[in-house]
């Protein structure tokens, strides 16, 4: 059984919701573009965004003039997105599903984006599925931000050092990333149908408070509510109390390479 399979729970980012739109990091409408453009999409094409949560992936592609589905197995999500996609007048589809039960009488789809949601997927077994369900000259598009460790980052070194105090490096797939064994995503990839990778990506910085990063915080599966329970108000003060210790000011800066892994079949241009 992977590492997936052992952590799934549809429930597990309830609690997040009231954070997660409004402290994570979304992705530029530049970077969708750019996606769109280099998959040869056109308007009107279906997208299934797998692992959609508030839509954070699949209002822009709707934007871009996508037929989209956003699929998501936590109903608080599914209905936080819908309300994000009606506030942002496009329309979206939300169905209740996963890569363990993907909804029937879906797609074809032309693109299958994911955005920080590969790592929860059995997902050998997910891409398996997907081959079916992805048109020829189609892909799976992986979306994800990287940050590199510098100066304007310091603080997310922090998050994760306090994090692990109350018990984030234990959590199955923290454990598994950090395992000599652990497996990449690109690998995984290279293994399955969709075996031509390419990636592209586009730089964004923003300015955040104490407050953004604590918000940011209970937006994570290994620090939310939910995860913290009673320990909650005592992760935020031993937070709040490292943040100062770098930043007095409490005004910190963050620098993300927001990423798009285009995974194609061997020999079809996308």
């Amino acid at each position: 059984m992977s590492e997936s399979v052992k952590t799934y729970d549809p429930s597990r980012f309830r609690t997040n919701v009231p954070f997660y739109a409004r402290y994570r990091l979304g992705y530029p409408q530049q970077l969708i573009d750019r996606v769109v453009a280099h998959t040869g999409a056109k308007p009107g094409d279906a997208v299934m965004d797998l692992g959609c949560g508030l839509g954070l992936l699949t209002i822009p592609f709707a934007r871009a003039g996508m037929r989209v589905t956003g699929v998501d197995p936590e109903p608080a999500m599914l209905e936080a997105g819908r309300e994000a996609a009606r506030e942002a007048g496009v329309p979206v589809s939300f169905v209740q599903g996963s890569s363990y039960d993907l909804p029937p009488g879906t797609g074809p789809f032309k693109l299958v984006t994911m955005g920080r949601a590969f790592h929860w997927m059995d997902r050998a077994a997910a891409l398996a599925a997907l081959d079916a369900r992805v048109v020829a000259g189609g892909a799976v598009v992986l979306m994800h931000d990287l940050h590199t460790k510098t100066a304007e980052n310091r603080w997310r070194q922090v998050l994760h050092e306090v994090g692990n105090e109350f018990g984030r490096d234990a959590e199955h797939h923290i454990e598994a990333r950090n395992s000599p064994d652990f497996v990449s995503h690109e690998a995984i990839l290279v293994r399955s149908a969709f075996s031509r990778l390419e990636r592209i990506s586009v730089f964004v910085t923003r300015a955040m408070s104490v407050d953004d990063i604590v918000g940011l915080a209970f937006s994570l599966s290994t620090s939310s509510p939910q995860k913290l329970g009673a320990r909650k108000d005592e992760f935020e003060t031993r937070l709040r109390t490292r943040l100062a210790d770098i930043a007095p000011d409490g005004r910190f800066t963050e620098l993300a390479e927001m990423t798009a892994l285009i995974a194609t079949r061997p020999g079809e241009h996308a």
